[in-house]
């Protein structure tokens, strides 16, 4: 069978549990007796297995196996949770990760056994203690004398039928089995037998096993759930489960499925009383069914007596390819464009001017929900800091803790796909550069335990993330030091320059203010890499820092790259546009009110001393400058703000985005170019680079 077609759906949905891994290991480490977490990893390598089996991937389904079989340990109580152990399950993710990197480029999962680290896991199985190894290898006495018995005798019809009456049940069992009977709940046991012509035995058991599901609770099965997806059992199989459902309901639906040749059912009836005993005593054996870890009939079951269990709802969701929503965005452009030229067409009919009113409602509206679909919470890439955060502390030996917020907090998918790389970078900066070693912390009065925060909001037509900590924060004179050591700036601009001036200077190619390199940091390459990423997507970012508090880089991004809102210019013959979400005011200036400092313009408007910025000059648009006074639109990047000496204003336009094409990509200015209604093209200013 051709399982190609099915590649993208395995990718998406192994990085989905390979995250799910993740973040259950990072808990684990924090509280390492939650049984439920246990139970989580053991789900998540469980599936993974099986959707690398299926697709043909056996390195993936190899790892994933020995990672099943030492967490199955641990769900049994023979193994405990340690560093280490936790250090190889950290390594197997990461193995899974590689592998699914791999299958992305390659389609395949390369030629890496990651045999160390299997190593590693049996032998963590083998180093199990004494007791613990012969209480595996030995049942306990009621099995010993009755369920050997049964796989001794001949598979006769007869034999086959009284199969599930043979077997025996643990403490841990027996007590489910009464609490459900004192519940007036029905137990049965249930022997299945599948067709000789059956080709795939495993997967005809996993559709009863879904169908039991629905219909009860499993408590126990034998073969064991695992021995029965390996295909470990000739034509038969036993269950037990807990139902308030009739013996006929269950032969029904059990012989409605396809490849079933037989079923029979008994009601099991068990006397004695209900044992009060701590179910972390008794763990679950390695055959029970692992999505009824909680045997006993659940609470909304005992309220509901005789009722079918609730069952939720469905995924209402589709994965949808980003080229069909770009396409979709495109059409959703081209509509406005439409809408734009209508605009400019010189009719009086009432009727017409209601239309394109309604048009435009219509176009907005339309956008509106293109944007839902395409935005995504950036939780998809926060969820992978934690790790990264906890990797650091050990490599850095220092005592870090990540806060996160806002983590619902929606980008664009385009957006949220480039800022993965800058933030890792702002992040591993504010580990090692930020903060600073345990004992030097406290020496200065602080918690040993540093503390790094990662902030997401949204703020107007802007998304702003927060990468800050509470180390020791940017030193202005080590900076300004290394800057003149290494030729960036000279000793007079050094003496001119603001101490803000100078925290930009860490934005400088391949400036570092690290005394040594590591794999850390040090090299230079990183905030000039982070600045170049954000700016491209239309953002920017800012740094505030005070010695020995710490610091704040702050980012703010667009929340899309495809259609804004804009303030139409004019610049003598030629149009501009300015993003409306930069614009802070509009002011009529008089030229005797400039003033000059250190050779450049400025105004005092209100208190505030804003530069002002000449656009002809800049765009090398030549005229005479003969006007007593001149409009000027403020414009803010962060905490800065300029001034734009503009001719004219033509009015707010919603407009589209179009790039400049690959011959114009160095084009600091500007930042697009858009068609306006009369099909005339205007140029979209870069606030990020002018300012």
């Amino acid at each position: 069978m051709d399982v190609s077609q099915y590649l993208e759906i395995f990718i998406e949905e192994a990085k989905e549990h390979l995250q799910n891994l993740n973040e259950a290991l990072l808990e684990m480490e924090k509280s390492d007796d939650n049984k439920d977490l246990v139970n989580e990893i053991f789900r998540v390598a469980h599936t993974l297995k099986g959707m690398a089996a299926t697709m043909g991937f056996k390195k993936m389904t190899v790892l994933t196996h020995d990672m099943e079989n030492v967490l199955s340990e641990i769900r049994n109580g023979k193994i405990n949770i340690s560093a280490e152990l936790l250090d190889v399950l950290f390594q197997c993710l990461d193995a899974l990760e590689q592998y699914i990197d791999q299958i992305i480029e390659t389609g395949t999962e390369g030629d890496k056994t990651n045999q160390p680290i299997i190593d590693r896991l049996n032998l963590i199985l083998e180093g199990k203690d004494a007791k613990a190894s012969q209480e595996d290898e030995k049942p306990s006495e009621s099995e010993n004398s009755q369920e050997p018995q049964a796989e001794a005798i001949q598979d006769d019809q007869e034999t086959i039928k009284r199969k599930h009456k043979m077997l025996s049940f643990n403490e841990f069992e027996k007590n489910a089995i009464l609490k459900a009977q004192e519940e007036s709940y029905n137990v049965y046991g249930i022997t299945i037998v599948i067709s000789e012509s059956c080709v795939l035995k495993s997967a005809r058991a996993f559709i009863i096993f879904r169908t039991l599901e629905g219909l009860g609770q499993i408590i126990k099965s034998h073969p064991s759930v695992q021995d029965i997806e390996d295909e470990k059992f000739d034509l038969d199989f036993s269950v037990f489960l807990i139902s308030s459902e009739s013996q006929d309901k269950f032969l029904k639906e059990l012989n409605s499925i396809a490849e079933v040749e037989e079923v029979y059912v008994d009601e099991i009836h068990l006397e004695g009383t209900v044992q009060n005993f701590e179910a972390k005593e008794h763990k679950a054996q390695e055959g029970e069914q692992e999505e009824a870890q909680e045997v006993k009939p659940s609470k909304e079951k005992a309220d509901n007596k005789g009722q079918a269990p609730t069952k939720p709802k469905a995924n209402r969701t589709v994965r949808v390819d980003i080229e069909r929503l770009d396409n979709l965005m495109n059409l959703v452009s081209e509509l406005i464009i439409v809408k734009n030229g209508l605009e400019t067409v010189e009719n009086n009919n009432q009727n017409m001017n209601e239309q394109i009113e309604y048009l435009e409602r219509i176009t907005t509206n339309l956008h509106d929900a293109v944007m839902k679909v395409r935005m995504v919470p950036v939780e998809r890439v926060f969820n992978r800091f934690p790790r990264l955060v906890r990797d650091l502390a050990r490599k850095l030996n220092k005592n870090l803790e990540l806060h996160m917020s806002g983590e619902e907090t929606e980008l664009d998918r385009t957006v949220i796909d480039e800022i993965g790389d800058p933030l890792v970078h702002l992040i591993r900066n504010a580990c090692d550069h930020g903060q600073e070693m345990p004992a030097e912390r406290k020496n200065s009065g602080k918690s040993e335990i540093g503390n790094v925060y990662l902030d997401a909001y949204q703020d107007g037509n802007n998304v702003v993330i927060e990468v800050a900590d509470d180390g020791n924060g940017i030193d202005v004179e080590k900076v300004k030091a290394k800057a003149l050591n290494n030729g960036t700036i000279t000793r007079d601009q050094a003496d001119a320059m603001s101490d803000q001036d100078i925290v930009e200077l860490l934005f400088k190619p391949s400036f570092s203010t690290a005394d040594q390199i590591s794999d850390v940091s040090g090299r230079g390459v990183g905030l000039d890499v982070v600045k170049t990423k954000i700016e491209a997507l239309g953002g920017d970012i800012e740094v505030k820092t005070k010695l020995g508090k710490g610091s704040k880089f702050i980012i703010r991004l667009p929340l899309t790259l495809a259609i804004i809102q804009a303030l139409m210019v004019r610049l003598e013959d030629e149009k501009y546009a300015i993003p409306l979400n930069t614009i802070q005011n509009i002011e009529d200036v008089k030229v005797s009110d400039i003033k000059y400092i250190q050779n450049q313009e400025v105004i005092n408007l209100r208190g505030h001393v804003i530069p002002i910025i000449r656009l002809d000059g800049l765009l090398g648009i030549e005229r005479e400058r003969t006007e007593e006074s001149m409009t000027v639109v403020i414009v803010n990047k962060g905490d800065k703000q300029a001034g734009f000496v503009v001719d004219g204003l033509i009015g707010q336009q919603e407009i589209v985005i179009k790039t400049l094409g690959k011959y114009l990509t160095n084009i600091k200015l500007i930042a697009g170019a858009t068609i306006l209604g009369d099909g005339e093209v205007a140029l979209i200013l870069d606030v990020n680079s002018l300012v």
